[in-house]
């Protein structure tokens, strides 16, 4: 895809796992200590990762073949909660090159929030253990409002937040309900191809207005200030 160059961009809008931060290790920890703690034997952190994007649905995919039609879904679904709540700074840490994205976005006069479906329950302790987030503008969890992504009510309410209009803004996201979601909030769009993804994604049918293979590619698709 042709990178584009967006226009009067006053605002960046990320999504937090798989965008910003790599928390596939402690959500695979956690859901890796369940079966640990049943007698089930280990699995490999590359299992888990590209389900990361799925939240617990994904994680207890992988860990014991569970959807969420499963009797026991809610019940294991509230205890691989509690033990993430308990790991989810321990080996969390941001991608490669999103500090200098970040320092490079406030020199040139821009700000920069995060839109996520993670729950306020995990976003809040989880932002707060990272100096990153010192200077995000706006922080929206996946029940900061009424309804999450996909649907477009969270990207507006960064927006209003930040006092902007949404086209001022993009949105960077490495799941198609993240280029939706912009798309219908009438926000410019990047698909971040370094991000989870999830099996067998095809990034070229998102519609995404641009791709990023690299955080810092991102600085390429804005106009010099």
């Amino acid at each position: 895809m042709t990178l584009a160059v967006f226009r009067n961009v006053r605002a960046v809008l990320f999504d937090l796992d798989g965008t910003l931060i790599d928390s596939a290790p402690d959500l695979g920890a956690a859901a890796d200590g369940m079966r640990l703690r049943r007698g089930l034997a280990s699995l490999p952190l590359a299992e888990y990762r590209p389900h990361v994007g799925s939240g617990a649905r994904g994680m207890l995919q992988v860990a014991f073949g569970m959807d969420a039609q499963h009797g026991e879904y809610e019940h294991y679904k509230e205890e691989f909660f509690v033990h993430y709540e308990s790991c989810l700074t321990q080996r969390t840490r941001p991608f490669d090159g999103v500090d200098l994205l970040v320092a490079a976005l406030l020199q040139r006069g821009l700000r920069w929030g995060v839109v996520t479906n993670k729950a306020k329950r995990f976003t809040t302790p989880l932002t707060r253990s990272m100096g990153l987030f010192d200077s995000a503008s706006t922080v929206i969890s996946g029940d900061t409002t009424p309804h999450a992504k996909p649907h477009p009510e969270p990207l507006l309410e960064a927006a209003r937040r930040m006092a902007l209009l949404p086209g001022q803004c993009i949105y960077v996201g490495d799941d198609e309900r993240d280029v939706r979601a912009g798309r219908s909030a009438g926000m410019g769009t990047v698909a971040a191809c370094y991000g989870y993804l999830g099996a067998g994604a095809n990034v070229a049918s998102w519609g995404a207005d641009a791709e990023v293979s690299s955080p810092l590619q991102v600085l390429q698709l804005l106009e010099p200030s």
